[in-house]
């Protein structure tokens, strides 16, 4: 073949040389037309005599195929000789538009290169061939790759590829293909099957059309419709490229159409300043945006919102403000700023020069100098002078006159425009609702205004009133169209009602101008104080403007535009105590007037105690079983951050006077549990203390008895004290019992802590005594919960008034946001109790009201389980549940309406009596506790008759937690829920979980077992374990949820996912894939065509339901992607085959799945390379361990039946083992052991 190739290259040399002679014989100059002509015919003869004779050799040699791919390269020569056609003219000597024509002159060096080419196509190919153009060797590019991005710019760089290097349309979609990556080439390999199945050909444009498809914008998306509401939000920069990304998305606009839209779309002094221009193109308009931004944007920006920068030219400097003389003299400093009249602005944008400093603009350009210039794009009347304005202020304000829009100029002093705090202006902060607001009282004002960014955010309605115009000192006027009515605002304690008219602020939010200042009257300001005195509803109040130098709160976008003007900001981490001490106020909203006077009256009893309470004769002793024993327990290792949140809270409980040092011989450890906002609660765990203490029985009074005295009270109040065990003190004697250590030192309490089994009594009892006159009369006490009640509220605020008076007195202190003031229904310890009497808390029985209904069998046999468990107390209880117990004989889920009935009256009977007794407290409580994967359940009992139910779902991270940690979750919240019943009293928790038997006793080493250690703190129970398969209604009450990721494909709500994290649209793809599979397509036809149903089908959302679970066809991919997810993903976690398999099935269900996922899991790379099996190979048959030297362990065998030589007929084979060297022995038969052996010794094998 080389041959042939080298015989063709010389044939087209000579030919050359030919021509070459032939045009430099000749004498007379051909004319164009004629040496066009000639070349044309010659060419086509060359072409024809070139096929002719490739066609001979064609005929004694045939390309072979290897793998689908022709080899033979002669094939490629041909081709290419067709397609191309050999060219013979030099640069320039053939015009265009010759169809024979050819850039490329045929040549060697030419020829070879595409011979190198079709060589190493499998290397080179990407890079496109390495022919010349007219002589010049043509760039190299690289194609682009795709895995996924914009797939426009992809397609027009693979198109740009294709032009440069003329790749013909046959090779265009197997070079694309090539250079897909990732998602993209897995897409390609789906496409290619697809099309191969229908014996259909995948060309260039059906490659196009398929891929714009998959991977171009959704066709839903209107991107005219986004280019015609596109605004400027930010800089004009990215305002043009998102522009020109629209554009490129979009056919049919008009030159026209484009830029005004580009324009309509850019800020209005911007937009406003490129139509004075009348740009004609848009390119131009573009152009002359991004220079107005670059210079004058800034000097626009400044002239609205600089007057916030401390270091701005136009405030007067800091310290005591002089009056008038201060402002003439600050406006007769030399102000380093060039005016540019209208048409030197037209001069400098049509040179292009910078408005600042004059110089040559271009993208990227830096001023040299700092001049500025200021763009009289305005008025040209000079500005009004500060004197003069305000003198004009203090006329308007001597006359009182209205300020209409209509009827007068509406006016903004600077001040109030820039939210710069100066004389004849107050900054305070105001509440809107719940939101903060910042508000400037401004005399220089003559109208009250809000920002418009807060209009939105707080939610209010403005309403649209005849525009007119509001000027601001600086001479810049703004248009003002929208008022909202009414807004009621909240300033120091003060209720104000104002209307607002809507306009754009900067650095503050509320104006409150003359229109509101002149309706107050006499008002007294005093600028050296910065506060102002004024009568509002017959009322003195008192205002203190904020302090420059104080601190507030600041938006990200605020401080965003802030450090690019070059502003210092600063963090500061605020406690929860500070938060609710500031907003004090709020937490008193929708409290009655006169309840609220009261409050602020007896104001010293909702502060935080900062000192010691005074001694009772109540504090809290500790009696121990064994005084002459101390109890002693080490402390826990804690983590380094630990260590040191625990001495500051240590530092700040001595600083408070709660411990102090100790040397005493107890110790109890320490315990850290992080709350819900963060921060680290202290706790002690006393447990080992309260083993030795000895038990006070005193009554905690019963809760019925309690809810007897409410008979015709209509108002209640709730109080709850704040840190309420911290509020009494410990007995003197007994305060070294209380001592606890750190790593770092040994304290002791001073108050009562928490976690001491006898508090909850020393507390009743405190409480009793020091409201002992009152209990029963208007007042109830259940330990830290005390409750004011009344027949009516004149009444109620006389009774509100002597409790608050004895808490102030004897020093006790409420938590104003968990009180409830002047209710007329509340809830109250288990019970909601209002003015019509006293009802169960739904909270008892919404666990079994809120049952849903069975979707299978499962489900249904877990309701019965739970129903049935009390069927004693159920009168026919076998008549009720017949119709349900019929549906699991028949082994076939039916719902019928005879068996919703039956549903809906077994649910009916189990909240009502006598099936839900009421409480005695005389007799234990018991609490039956489970958890399930899905959620967690309890049943208050007494005497095994239910009290309450308790049942609650668990979301996706509880849901990852382990059984034990699972179960203590259910025992503590059971406990929190149903804490009126279980405090003071010693009850019995009954659980599955063997473990939490000896939760007493457990040294506490994970924060799961410190966060709910602490929750139990102060309880005295025991546990009890009893199995699973006994506990029936805890169990049932666990698993009420059933598959909350079924219910999600049904379209019902959730209460978790199962799958946490990841946007998982599953359902979409089963949905599209049993459209299909022929076996789900045959079930969905049976189900559509039988009335009575197909056996444990079902459809449901276009989804297939067998017995509870959602079946999944067999098409490609689908299955293996979820046993992917439910194995390789965070949430799989590379379980066992096992596990993987129960985690799938609790979900789905195809055949064979459980022959798939061994499959999968044994086939795991992942799991075969960090996984091994601990257990020892089964059988007998096992491999020999490996030798750890040479001769060390050998194999023998027989070889025998052999021709006899020199009488040996046998040789025995010995093999070392680890290096496989053989050594052979010839032995004689009859041969014996000894024989053999003697052979063995004697031949030095050994």
């Amino acid at each position: 073949m080389n041959a042939h190739l080298e015989r063709l290259e010389r044939r087209i040399g000579e030919k050359e040389r030919e021509r070459e002679h032939k045009r430099s014989n000749d004498e007379e100059p051909w004319s164009h037309a004629s040496r066009r002509g000639h070349g044309r015919d010659e060419r086509r003869s060359d072409a024809e005599s070139l096929r002719a004779n490739r066609m001979e050799e064609l005929d004694h040699r045939r390309p072979r195929r290897r793998g689908g791919r022709i080899e033979a390269r002669g094939i490629e020569i041909e081709r290419w000789i067709e397609e191309e056609g050999p060219s013979h003219s030099e640069e320039g000597s053939e015009p265009e538009g010759d169809p024979f024509h050819d850039q490329r002159p045929i040549g060697r060096r030419n020829f070879m290169e595409g011979r190198r080419r079709n060589e190493d196509y499998d290397e080179d190919y990407a890079r496109g061939p390495r022919h010349q153009d007219r002589g010049l060797r043509k760039p190299k590019i690289d194609f682009p790759k795709f895995g996924g991005g914009d797939p426009y710019e992809w397609m027009d760089k693979a198109e740009q590829y294709f032009d440069v290097y003329e790749v013909p349309r046959r090779d265009r979609v197997t070079l694309a293909s090539f250079h897909l990556e990732g998602r993209a080439s897995r897409w390609w390999r789906w496409i290619r099957d697809l099309y191969e199945k229908d014996g259909k050909r995948l060309g260039w444009t059906a490659f196009v059309k398929e891929f714009m498809s998959q991977w171009g914008p959704s066709p839903v998306v209107n991107h005219h419709g986004q280019l015609a509401k596109l605004k400027q939000e930010g800089r004009v920069q990215a305002y043009i490229d998102e522009f020109r990304l629209l554009q490129t998305m979009v056919s049919g606009w008009s030159e026209e159409a484009l830029l005004g839209t580009f324009l309509d779309g850019l800020k209005p002094w911007l937009a406003k300043e490129l139509k004075l221009k009348q740009p004609a193109r848009l390119q131009e308009a573009m152009r002359m945006a991004e220079i107005l931004d670059q210079s004058y944007g800034m000097e626009k920006k400044m002239s609205k919102e600089s007057f916030n920068n401390k270091a701005s030219t136009s405030l007067p400097p800091k310290g005591p403000w002089k009056g008038k003389e201060e402002v003439k003299k600050y406006k007769e400093r030399p102000q380093h700023v060039k005016k540019l009249s209208r048409d030197e602005l037209q001069d400098y944008i049509k040179k292009g020069l910078c408005f600042k400093c004059g110089d040559k603009w271009s993208r990227g350009h830096q001023c040299k100098t700092g001049q500025a210039f200021l763009l009289d794009v305005g008025s040209e009347e000079e500005e009004a002078t500060s004197e003069a304005s305000e003198e004009e202020d203090e006329e308007e304000q001597d006359h009182g006159a209205d300020f209409s829009p209509r009827e007068e100029e509406a006016e903004l002093s600077l001040h109030a425009m820039s939210g710069v705090q100066r004389p004849s202006t107050m900054r305070l902060m105001a509440w809107v609702g719940k939101h903060e607001v910042s508000l400037l009282v401004d005399s220089g004002s003559s109208h009250n205004f809000i920002n418009s960014g807060i209009v939105k955010k707080v939610g209010l309605k403005g309403a649209t009133v005849e525009p007119f115009e509001v000027k601001v000192a600086s001479g810049e006027k703004l248009k003002c169209q929208e008022v909202v009515r009414d807004v009621r605002m909240n300033i120091q304690g003060v209720r104000v009602k104002a209307d607002l008219h809507v306009l754009q602020l900067v650095g503050l939010d509320v104006v409150l101008g003359n229109a509101w200042l002149k309706g107050l009257g006499k008002v007294l300001t005093d600028y050296s104080t910065m506060t102002m005195e004024f009568k509002l509803g017959g009322q003195k109040k008192k205002w203190t403007a904020m302090s420059n130098k104080e601190v507030r709160s600041c938006e990200a976008n605020m401080i965003e535009k802030l450090c690019k003007g070059g502003a210092s900001c600063y963090a500061i981490v605020v406690t929860g105590q500070h938060q609710e001490e500031d907003k004090k106020e709020d937490e008193l909203e929708g409290i009655p007037p006169k309840i609220r006077s009261l409050l602020e009256a007896h104001h010293d009893v909702m502060k935080v105690p900062t000192s010691l309470p005074p001694p009772r004769s109540f504090d809290h002793p500790i009696r121990l079983k064994n005084e002459a024993t101390p109890v002693n327990v080490p402390p826990y290792r804690y983590a380094h951050f630990q260590k040191e949140e625990i001495e500051r809270q240590v530092e700040e409980m001595l600083k408070q006077g709660l411990i102090r040092h100790s040397t005493s011989p107890f110790s109890s450890p320490v315990l850290l549990v992080k709350k819900k906002d963060g921060t680290w609660r202290f706790c002690t765990d006393y447990r080992a203390l309260n083993e030795a203490t000895i038990k006070d029985r005193f009554p905690i009074p019963t809760v019925d008895e309690m809810l007897d005295e409410l008979h015709g009270a209509t108002v209640f109040t709730k109080l709850d004290l704040r840190a309420g065990y911290h509020q009494i003190r410990m007995k003197e004697e007994d305060i070294h019992k209380t001592a606890f250590r750190t790593h770092s030192g040994h304290y002791e309490y001073l108050v009562m802590p928490f976690g001491l089994c006898n508090a909850p009594s020393t507390f009743q009892a405190t409480m009793n005594e020091v409201f002992r006159p009152y209990l029963r009369k208007f007042m109830l006490v259940f330990f830290d919960d005390i409750l004011v009640y009344s027949h009516s509220m004149e009444e109620h605020v006389k009774h509100l008034e002597v409790v608050l008076s004895i808490l102030e007195k004897h020093h006790f202190y409420i938590k104003p946001s968990k009180c409830a003031f002047a209710q007329k229904e509340l809830e109250y310890l288990g019970h909601i109790i209002s003015g019509e009497g006293v009802k169960v808390d739904q909270r008892k029985i919404e666990a079994m009201v809120d049952w849903p209904l069975p979707k299978n069998i499962s489900a249904l046999r877990g309701f019965l389980g739970l129903t049935g468990y009390y069927r004693r107390f159920v009168k026919n209880y076998g008549l009720i549940a017949r119709p349900l117990t019929s549906m699991l004989k028949k082994g076939e889920f039916e719902w019928t309406p005879e068996s919703r009935e039956a549903f809906d009256n077994l649910k009916r009977a189990m909240t009502q009596t006598p099936v839900l007794a009421l409480p005695d407290f005389s007799i234990p409580f018991e609490v039956y506790t489970d958890a399930s994967g899905d959620g967690i359940g309890a049943v208050l009992v007494q005497q095994k008759r239910p009290l309450a139910f308790l049942s609650k779902a668990l979301g996706p991270m509880k849901k990852a937690w382990g059984t034990y940690a699972r179960e203590l979750l259910a025992l503590v919240h059971a406990v929190k829920v149903w804490r009126p019943y279980l405090l003071g009293k010693k009850f019995t928790i009954i659980t599955d979980q063997q473990a939490l038997r000896h939760l007493l006793e457990q040294k506490i080493v994970t924060p799961d077992q410190q966060k709910f250690l602490v929750k139990l703190l102060g309880f005295e129970y025991d546990i009890v374990y009893q199995p699973g398969k006994e506990n029936k209604v805890a169990d049932a009450l666990s698993r009420k949820e059933g598959s909350p990721m079924l219910w999600a494909a049904e379209g019902e709500e959730p209460t978790s996912m199962a799958l946490s994290g990841i946007e998982w649209r599953i359902w979409d793809q089963i949905r599209e894939a049993n459209k299909l599979d022929a076996r789900a397509l045959e079930i969905k036809e049976k189900i559509e065509a039988s009335t009575e149903g197909v056996a444990n089908y079902k459809l449901k959302e276009g989804l297939i339901i067998y017995k509870g679970y959602v079946y999944v066809p067999n098409v490609p991919n689908l299955r293996r992607n979820i046993l992917d997810h439910f194995h390789n993903s965070k949430e799989g976690g590379h379980s066992g085959w096992f596990r993987t398999y129960i985690r799938v099935k609790h979900f789905f269900y195809w055949e064979g799945l459980k022959a798939e996922v061994k499959a999968l899991v044994a086939g795991c790379e992942i799991c075969q390379k960090i996984k091994y099996d601990p257990r020892a190979p089964m059988g007998l048959l096992q491999p020999l361990p490996i030798p750890s030297m040479i001769w060390e362990d050998i194999s023998m065998d027989f070889v025998e039946g052999l021709p006899t030589s020199k009488g040996y007929e046998v040789i025995i084979v010995v093999v070392d083992r680890l290096s496989k060297y053989a050594h052979f022995i010839p032995i004689k038969h009859p041969y014996t052991a000894k024989s053999v052996a003697t052979s063995f010794v004697e031949s030095g094998a050994y």
